[in-house]
């Protein structure tokens, strides 16, 4: 009898920590940086400047004699759980939220005298995976202001360039300096990327 107490017990401690462990599984389970409305638009990440920093570019332009006249620094944010996850595997997770926050590029701001300071933001666009929702996994949307924002349709041409030219999971990691020796490492650089990578080193 007193085994058999001993045995009860025993599971019912087992059957508490299974539970507590679930309980605080799902507690920590982080919630998906995307939040989208009833029609399907997506909510302004209104909190991306406290996510993870990727890098930041300046009067970038991916077509020759494709700059104009503005000038323009572009800086890229991650949701912090997607960037942990890239951490462990060299890709992103499903459900990653990538921003990028166009601003102007300003002179003689304040004590400077040569080279240009970030000023007032000018755009920002998102990039969304989810493999539920969009078409070959992830999907784009370009806000104007801080109002939901639509799908771009895949016909518009930054699905097909990161498609084609992207050097992790159609996403420009050869521009993150901090996220392209882990891809490597890791082997997880798409072939197209690699392959663009060869043929430019043939040309030098």
């Amino acid at each position: 009898m007193q085994r058999r107490l001993w045995t009860l017990a025993a599971a019912f401690a087992g059957a508490a920590l299974v539970g507590g462990i679930a309980a605080v599984s799902q507690a920590e389970a982080p919630a998906s940086a995307a939040t989208f409305t009833a029609d399907g638009k997506l909510d302004f990440p209104r909190d991306y400047r406290t996510w993870v920093y990727l890098s930041s570019g300046v009067d970038m332009v991916y077509t020759e004699g494709g700059g104009g006249q503005m000038h323009a620094f572009d800086n890229v944010f991650v949701d912090p759980a997607a960037y942990a996850a890239f951490q462990q595997t060299g890709t992103w997770p499903d459900k990653t939220v990538m921003v990028l926050e166009v601003r102007g590029a300003q002179e003689h701001a304040s004590i400077n005298k040569g080279g240009r300071s970030q000023s007032n933001r000018m755009a920002v666009e998102v990039h969304v995976k989810d493999t539920a929702r969009f078409k070959g996994g992830w999907g784009f949307f370009g806000f104007s202001g801080e109002k939901p924002a639509t799908l771009l349709p895949q016909q518009a041409a930054c699905y097909a360039c990161h498609q084609e030219h992207a050097a992790v999971d159609t996403t420009f990691v050869q521009f993150y300096p901090t996220l392209l020796p882990l891809a490597t490492s890791k082997a997880t650089l798409s072939a197209a990327y690699l392959a663009e990578e060869k043929a430019r080193a043939g040309t030098k």
